[in-house]
């Protein structure tokens, strides 16, 4: 049988790559004479490079790929590779561009449905029930080009290993490790802080626990203020690259995150993970991949009715600033443990 070559395209975020590698990794385990480059950008490159198999190319869209002229060169720059089809995973200008472009040499694309009908009526209170996950959209678009994606045969890999530098960071104890991704790009996607400090600094006590915190260079003061403030607490912002930072996340024994990217950079490795969610909802389809639905905790919808008010956490209504207020943290404390307990010691 002739070999296929597909050009998958993503070029962002975070949370939408790592939600695309499970799709990536069931699509090479099941399908064979099977070849796959993914068009993205470089700094999401070790994102789609945990898939065994999977070859990237970066587009610099920022600077000699930007614009039109920019995505021409870089047409230029990959289309020696004679890839038979494309899985648009996007659907973005630039895909829509890409795909142009390679339909005049013959080669034939798919793009994702993202359900933006639906989406709306489910922000706007005209629908109230779970829509098709963004992991079953992206598989669907392989299907499309003829080829099985059974989510249910996925078989994770081990943890990847991690170096020295690391080690020193979190160093190497018995003590369960904790992932706390305690930011978010829309403050009502966030977790009030001093909530959240609450549960950190119940955690630092038992002494049970080694609290890993993750975080941007926005955010990089207070991940310092926190790991300086409670014992076993430690943050890696600056001290790793984003490919150990990967690694060291597929170690973990827990993460907890809100309704952002770093739950997804969890749950495509196969670690647990508890999400807390404000504005946004799990029936738009973003929940983490395979995490139980008692993983998810959500704002109380009976004193906050419109949720969910937007798909991606950056709309809402007067009076919702401190929707997330509504998830005490005993309640994520009692969480943790309990998903802890659960495990094999």
């Amino acid at each position: 049988m002739k070999s296929k070559h597909i050009l998958a395209i993503r070029f962002s975020a975070v949370g939408d790559a790592a939600i695309a590698v499970p799709v990536l990794r069931c699509l090479l385990q099941q399908n064979k004479n099977l070849k796959v480059t993914v068009a993205t950008k470089s700094f999401l490159k070790p994102v789609f490079e945990t898939v065994e198999g999977v070859e990237v190319v970066c587009a610099d869209i920022r600077g000699k790929h930007k614009g039109l002229n920019g995505l021409l060169k870089f047409y230029g720059e990959i289309k020696h590779q004679k890839f038979t089809a494309i899985a648009d995973l996007h659907g973005s200008l630039r895909s829509n561009v890409l795909k142009t472009l390679f339909l005049f040499n013959g080669v034939s694309s798919k793009t994702i449905d993202k359900g933006r009908s639906e989406k709306r009526k489910l922000v706007s209170g005209k629908m109230f029930k779970p829509l098709k996950t963004t992991t079953e959209r992206y598989a669907d678009v392989f299907r499309a080009l003829g080829h099985k994606v059974d989510l249910s045969g996925d078989v994770f890999p081990p943890p990847q290993q991690i170096n020295a530098k690391t080690y020193s960071i979190v160093g190497k104890d018995t003590k369960k490790w904790i992932g706390i991704a305690p930011f978010a790009f829309f403050d009502t996607k966030m977790y009030p802080l001093d909530l959240m400090e609450k549960v950190i600094a119940y955690l630092s006590r038992t002494n049970n626990y080694r609290l890993i915190l993750f975080g941007g260079i926005k955010e990089e003061a207070e991940l310092k203020r926190l790991s300086e403030t409670y014992q076993n607490t430690t943050f890696t912002f600056g001290k790793i690259s984003f490919e150990e930072e990967i690694k060291l996340i597929s170690n973990l024994d827990l993460m907890v995150s809100m309704d952002s990217g770093n739950a997804h950079l969890a749950a495509m490795q196969g670690v647990k993970v508890i999400t807390l969610w404000g504005v946004t909802h799990p029936y738009a389809g973003f929940y983490p991949y395979k995490q139980p639905e008692s993983y998810g905790l959500l704002s109380n919808r009976e004193k906050y009715p419109l949720i969910p008010t937007s798909v991606y956490g950056n709309k809402a209504p007067g009076g919702y600033a401190a929707v997330m207020r509504s998830i005490p943290p005993e309640k994520i404390i009692q969480k943790i443990e309990e998903v802890i307990k659960s495990q094999p010691s």
